[in-house]
């Protein structure tokens, strides 16, 4: 059922950052993945799951926790990032479904960090940048964040914003909105 494309991992990041520059050494890295499983066809947000990723090159800002309430003994009880991966692909059969994300911050930021660290890339080609299907479905100016989309689909804010858990279940929700409205893309065949 996954290769179908009926199941859907929408997938959130939430990455070391500061107010203005990174410290000297220090680069963004992922510090939780908040993934939701989208069940298309049943038309239904199945699954949530939430993995919090130690950071190895920067530590947690003062701006970082006060934007996604992360600290840095939270995320100190984490996984590395090369077992968050093997997670996604072992659990989440991030290779074999498709997935989706507001933007592509997410991808870009999986891509750097696997090359950056020497680790597989996680996920398959299937990607659909959801704010980008969305704006295309309403016929919008502009790309929206996450939070307007909610609001110009009508849809409530569930949870804390920037927190990946979270906003990977609100971005699903807005993937459900198109879906119904049978906005939402196939996933692009793999590359």
């Amino acid at each position: 059922m996954d290769a179908s494309g009926d199941l859907l991992n929408v997938v959130d990041v939430e990455a070391t950052c500061w107010e203005g520059m990174p410290p000297p050494g220090a680069v963004s890295e992922i510090i939780e993945i908040g993934l939701t499983v989208v069940d298309l066809r049943a038309g239904e947000r199945s699954a949530r799951h939430r993995i919090l990723v130690r950071p190895e090159r920067s530590a947690v800002s003062a701006f970082c926790t006060e934007l996604t309430g992360l600290t840095q003994a939270e995320v100190d009880a984490g996984v590395s990032f090369a077992q968050a991966c093997r997670t996604l692909a072992a659990e989440h059969r991030a290779g074999v479904r498709p997935w989706a994300s507001w933007g592509d911050y997410d991808r870009h930021q999986f891509t750097r960090q696997c090359r950056a660290a020497g680790v597989p890339y996680p996920f398959g080609g299937r990607h659909v940048n959801a704010k980008a299907a969305f704006t295309e479905a309403l016929g919008l100016p502009r790309r929206p964040g996450m939070a307007q989309a909610l609001r110009v689909a009508g849809l409530p804010l569930e949870g804390r914003h920037h927190r990946g858990e979270d906003d990977a279940w609100n971005i699903a929700a807005l993937v459900l909105f198109l879906a119904r409205r049978d906005a939402w893309p196939p996933a692009p065949s793999p590359a």
